[in-house]
């Protein structure tokens, strides 16, 4: 990715570990988009960066907010946004989450049971509460069967009693929402999925017996991390989404047609930045310590945990695959060697790259890792060994800097 080489090195001469989020690649992100697609409304996931910054940089553009918590649809209700864009989908929601989130957004139920608390909490308030239902479809985002999965309520079930939940008194059940996968490379196989929620969507409102308001079909457009992947072709993906619109137009007449996007609008617009502390060799073996690595910008770390074990079983977002990161030394120092890149922490975990080649490091060098847009500093435990964390950095389209 592009970044401001100057601006880095100026503010390295302050900060020892920081985060830079740079305004102008969100937008650009946000406008190719925009210049892809019809007839479709963005959800930003908050999880993925909620600088308030960024967070305003992106609802400044028409977003709605994806939100996981009841923390972050405070988040909306701080920026303005209307209880209907705003909309609070995660698992296992507390009573006090409920009731807190009752005509500030549109709550989407996880479980059966969790249809049944909305409606005591919202009976207790004298409120009816505008709901969704999300699906655990029966097909993945491959096209084969479903799966078991601890979201969502199974298609089977949902079909079967969504006409039931709906004569709840304080309930209105308007939309439906799937999450499916992050990070999909493949415009085909996005193409795919799409066309199958609308499937699913008419099948939901057939069995609700009256119009849906809003078809949310989740996230799944990646971004390409490693210098061998491809981006997803969003014109072509985009042209697939309209003749699907088109074609659902008379089935699906007042559904709102949600993607959501947490990675595509941030991901590639931060980096992280951190110093080289130290150098040594050990029985032969070079090793570069920098400050705030696992502590830092955590997903590095995990990358060289799983490609050491693969039979963990990574999973988004805190793993996406090896050569996911780039790392930039910047120096004027032409020779190369073969390193080990740690962190400054007291475990062995906190490696970052085993045996790489880069410019010859020596203490002092400032070191930028890519791709620290989404996903970073919100994953990173900070709070171990009580070390300094990093400072998030916010440079505005004009160049203001916020610093959070």
């Amino acid at each position: 990715m592009m970044f401001d080489r100057e601006l880095v090195l100026k503010l390295a001469e302050k900060y020892e570990s920081f985060y830079l989020y740079d305004g102008r690649i969100i937008l650009d992100s946000i406008a190719s988009l925009g210049e892809s697609f019809e007839g479709v409304r963005f959800l930003y996931s908050a999880k993925a960066n909620p600088h308030p910054s960024v967070l305003r940089c992106i609802f400044d553009e028409g977003f709605g907010l994806d939100a996981a918590s009841m923390g972050e649809v405070s988040m909306g209700v701080q920026f303005g946004l209307a209880p209907e864009n705003i909309y609070y989908s995660a698992p296992g929601k507390s009573m006090s989450d409920i009731a807190a989130a009752l005509e500030k957004c549109v709550i989407i139920a996880d479980s059966a049971a969790e249809l049944e608390r909305i409606q005591y909490l919202a009976s207790r308030h004298d409120v009816k509460a505008e709901v969704g239902v999300r699906i655990n479809p029966d097909f993945t985002f491959d096209g084969e069967g479903g799966i078991s999965c601890k979201f969502g309520i199974d298609e089977d079930e949902a079909l079967k009693k969504l006409s039931e939940w709906d004569k709840l008194q304080n309930l209105h059940i308007c939309g439906i929402h799937v999450h499916s996968r992050s990070q999909e490379l493949c415009t085909q196989r996005l193409c795919d999925y799409y066309g199958r929620m609308f499937e699913l969507a008419v099948r939901c409102q057939k069995a609700l017996g009256r119009e849906l308001h809003f078809v949310n079909m989740g996230s799944g457009i990646g971004i390409p991390y490693a210098e061998t992947d491809s981006a997803v072709d969003l014109k072509r993906l985009g042209e697939h989404m309209t003749a699907l619109c088109e074609k659902y137009t008379d089935k699906l007449p007042k559904a709102k047609i949600f993607i959501e996007t947490g990675r595509f609008a941030s991901g590639k617009a931060g980096v992280y930045v951190t110093h080289v502390n130290d150098v040594k060799t050990s029985f032969g073996k070079k090793y570069a310590i920098l400050a705030n690595t696992l502590n830092g910008f955590v997903r590095p770390s995990i990358a060289q945990m799983v490609e050491r074990a693969p039979e963990a079983a990574p999973c988004e977002p805190l793993y996406t695959g090896s050569s996911a990161f780039g790392f930039v030394p910047l120096t004027d120092e032409t020779e190369t060697e073969v390193v080990t890149v740690c962190g400054n922490l007291c475990t062995g975990a906190d490696v970052i790259a085993q045996d790489t080649e880069l410019p010859k490091l020596k203490t002092g060098d400032v070191f930028v890792i890519t791709n620290a847009g989404s996903y970073a500093a919100v994953l990173t435990p900070m709070q171990f060994a009580s070390l300094t964390p990093p400072v998030q950095i916010f440079a505005d389209p004009d160049g203001r800097l916020t610093v959070l």
